[in-house]
């Protein structure tokens, strides 16, 4: 698979590619393997770690703070790359609707806002950075803590520099960008206005710059910046969360995973398990259909809630409905509305972050472990819902089914163990080894086997590092979005939001299930209109103390949020399927809106059996505690 044809999952529209010199070529490799190097290093180490231990009982001293400060280094230079590469996600689509100056104006202006935003933030990185060198901390081998900690203000100058150099092809749009950018600073700066007068045009702006389509971690980022400064707060707690968040212990898990999915999205896998999915129930009716379901399952629970699933699995599985006889605009509607099916299965990203953030910001108790075994249950009544409809809107007539066949069946099998094991090998793992990390570590090592080794279906100098960097742009576009984030919480948490909704939730609602169904229609709207991982950011830490008041298992609420936040996928105006199947299949949003609304509605049915039937989810982790 061409790295032509599968766009990362950021993308929403694509960008035309730039020939670029041979000096501008080693420039660009130089800085890809920036990213290239520490992420093939957070899997390497921890393989490295459980082999030693393994054999001579012995480690590699400071291994997990060098791999969590790793994660570091990958997010910014991640981040720093996606936004080279015109890839940062952004909420509004709006500037694709706009023509002509319009179109201009609005990119001018957006791109200046959040240039200025990033630069805030480089500012604040750096006097953070400043502020800690002092007290000369040691990460390793006499390596200062200081000097890894400038990948902040790097990356975050290098984002808002290059924020400015795309926001115009013409050198005259790109001085109007820095000009507005530094206007913004020098007002923040030397304006008599007081910050506090100056807070809500400051949110105005911002709300407008997003709505242009300013990236997502800039309005998040911008939000929490301006409300510290506009009370007199230290802009320095939005870096300084930064860094907590992605030097946590259990964060590294997160990028490593993400690479066993893109080597498996990346080779030959898709078509392998297509095979034997279809082998197996193509000759039931709905066959194709409940192939769909479990593949994109398959691969979602590896690729995490990006899109890949969708942009990897498209075109591949849309000749197959068509040519069983499934119109159009229902193949569209599954493919759609099945691109996140996996999201509530080990080992998916959102489910780690979830515990992650959970504990780290409203000191819940709840392990990574809990959360797999919960989203098994609601994880396969979705694909089974969706399977369902599937099969209903499939042809009746047999003769459009597959003939079984036994030789077929062994042969896709065999050629695709390898792949199927991977879930074997990533829940297994969980067990054996001490660490989600190294776990993930085994997990990735496993399917970069599979993919160079076995199946050869990556090469190990001409595919790998394109793969590596792609998994990064992902990973670091994420990683922008969860730092910021968490400094905005963090404010919310300051002024005590979370305690206040506590108090205002217990006095109002004085039933459970009446405050279960109201969670379900916000969460709802959310994930229509918030990225998830911003959103598990956000509203987690406002989440748990309510779920505790309320008396709601804390693994249930988890997975209640985490399955809205998957039908949110589908939900309009914003939801990340619908704009992502409209790029891949070129279609219109308007008309994968109305494909995909059956499947959003078989999914909310879905979504209140889980809220309203616990035993679904909790079963498991309390079978396994």
């Amino acid at each position: 698979m061409s790295s032509g044809t599968l766009p990362g999952p950021d993308l929403v529209a694509p960008v035309a590619p730039v020939k670029l010199s041979r000096g501008w070529r080693l420039i660009r490799e130089g800085e890809n393997s920036l990213l290239v190097i520490p992420l093939a290093a957070m899997l390497l180490l921890p393989v490295t770690e459980i082999i030693l231990r393994l054999v001579f009982k012995t480690g590699i001293s400071g291994s997990s703070a060098i791999v969590q400060h790793l994660t570091l280094i990958v997010g910014m230079f991640g981040g720093a790359i996606a936004a080279r590469d015109q890839r940062l996600l952004a909420l509004s689509p709006i500037q694709t609707l706009l023509k002509g100056k319009l179109k201009t104006a609005a990119q001018i202006f957006s791109s200046g806002v959040a240039a200025a935003i990033s630069l805030f933030l480089c500012l604040a990185s750096y006097e953070y950075v400043a502020a800690l060198r002092p007290l000369g901390k040691i990460l390793v081998y006499g390596i200062p803590v200081w000097v890894v900690q400038l990948v902040l203000p790097i990356g975050f100058g290098l984002i808002g520099l290059r924020l400015i150099w795309h926001a115009s092809p013409k050198w005259s749009g790109r001085l109007l960008t820095l000009a507005l950018a530094a206007g913004l600073a020098a007002m923040a700066k030397w304006s008599p206005i007081t910050p506090e007068q100056f807070m809500i045009p400051a949110l105005v702006m911002l709300g407008l710059a997003t709505l242009l389509g300013a990236p997502v971690f800039t309005a998040l980022g911008g939000a929490a910046l301006i409300l510290f400064w506009g009370h007199d707060l230290p802009i320095q707690a939005v870096p300084l969360k930064h860094y907590s968040l992605t030097t946590n212990d259990m964060l590294p898990s997160i990028p490593i995973f993400t690479l066993a999915g893109y080597f498996l999205a990346e080779s030959g896998a898709s078509k392998r398990l297509v095979r034997v999915f279809q082998a197996l129930v193509g000759q039931f009716r709905g066959g194709p259909a409940i192939v769909t379901a479990l593949v994109c399952a398959f691969f979602t629970s590896f690729t995490g809630a990006s899109g890949v699933t969708i942009l990897a699995l498209g075109g591949v599985l849309m000749p197959v409905l068509l040519a069983a006889r499934y119109s159009e605009r229902n193949a569209l509607g599954l493919l759609t509305g099945a691109g996140s099916l996996g999201m509530l299965f080990p080992p998916c990203l959102p489910l780690i972050l979830y515990a992650i953030v959970a504990n780290h910001s409203a000191h819940a108790d709840l392990s990574i472990k809990q959360m797999f075994l919960g989203g098994l249950g609601p994880g396969i009544l979705l694909v089974i819902l969706t399977a369902w409809w599937g099969i209903r809107k499939g042809p009746k007539e047999k003769a459009d089914r597959t003939i079984f066949q036994w030789s077929e069946a062994r042969a896709a099998i065999w050629a695709a163990k390898w792949e199927m094991l991977i879930p074997v090998v990533a829940i297994g793992s969980l067990f054996c080894v001490p660490t989600t990390v190294e776990a993930a570590a085994i997990t990735a090592a496993y399917a970069l086997l599979v993919a160079t080794v076995i199946h050869r279906d990556l090469h190990p100098i001409r595919d790998l590092p394109r793969v590596i960097t792609e998994c990064g742009l992902l990973v670091g576009g994420v990683l922008l979005i969860l730092g910021v984030a968490l400094g905005f919480t963090h404010y919310l948490v300051d002024a005590q939001i979370p305690d206040k909704m506590v108090e205002w939730a217990t006095v109002t609602v004085k039933s459970k299930f009446l405050f279960l169904l109201g969670l379900n229609i916000v969460l709802l709207i959310v994930g229509g209109l918030i990225e998830i991982y911003a959103a598990i950011i956000v509203v987690v830490p406002l989440l748990v103390p309510l779920g505790v008041a309320f008396g709601i298992d804390p693994v249930h609420l988890g997975i209640i949020f985490l399955a809205n936040m998957e039908l949110g996928f589908l939900a309009p105006p914003v939801g990340m399927n619908l704009l992502l199947s409209s790029y891949r299949f070129n279609k219109p949003m308007s008309e994968v809106t109305r494909a995909t609304f059956p499947m959003l509605l078989v999914l909310l049915l879905g979504v209140l059996l889980i809220t309203y039937f616990p035993p679904l989810t909790t079963f498991l982790p309390r079978l396994f505690k």
